[in-house]
């Protein structure tokens, strides 16, 4: 056997080694951060339900006579501008996703007040249709952060692919970034529980 085909085979083998890593971290990379995306899409998915419940309790409550037009006109306004926040699942910034989280609090908020001033109509404490809405509305909320956890579960296996050495060699090459997790809002640790039981 000559002697130069000793270095060539081993510069083949070397070349290929390396070619089988690069394509195994970005096949494996672009799973994990397609099922991250998945699970953003689920996250807005139960959010988008959850703004079609309150949009069906808004039209339940505005027919009881004399309801508090204020904290209504309150909770339609914030559902309008939670509906209008979205975020591309391919463009998930920080800045986006606090954007889109500000404002499905300020939904929270307007809804929590919303059913706090219901206490005071028992003609809608006693609305079969307004009992079932917030049956249906504390289900959703369950699943909502039922789903911000699987989002971020799925955002933690693909953060931890493209960091962990050598991957991170290839991470900046192949433009994988960073992905943001979904954080609680400030002070949410301290956030008054909604009662739904009118009873």
């Amino acid at each position: 056997m000559k002697k130069w085909l000793i270095p060539v085979i081993i510069i083949v083998v070397v070349i290929f080694g390396v070619y089988r890593w690069a394509v195994g971290f970005n096949n494996t990379a672009v799973q994990y951060e397609e099922n991250a995306k998945t699970k953003w899409s689920n996250v807005e998915s139960a959010y988008q339900r959850r703004n079609d419940l309150i949009g069906n309790l808004v039209k339940t409550v505005q027919g009881a006579a004399d309801f508090e037009r204020g904290t209504l006109t309150d909770v339609i306004e914030a559902r309008a501008k939670a509906t209008s926040t979205t975020i591309d699942a391919n463009n998930l910034t920080p800045e986006k996703l606090a954007a889109f989280q500000e404002a499905q609090s300020g939904l929270s908020s307007a809804l929590s007040r919303l059913l706090v001033t219901v206490e005071r109509y028992p003609e809608l404490k006693a609305n079969q249709n307004f009992l079932e809405l917030q049956a249906q509305l504390e289900g959703t909320e369950n699943r909502i952060n039922v789903e911000r956890n699987r989002f971020n579960e799925e955002v933690n296996i693909y953060n931890i692919h493209i960091k962990k050495f050598p991957n991170s060699m290839l991470a900046g090459m192949f433009n994988f970034d960073p992905m943001t997790r979904y954080q609680s809002d400030p002070g949410a640790e301290n956030a008054p529980d909604v009662n739904f039981d009118f009873n």
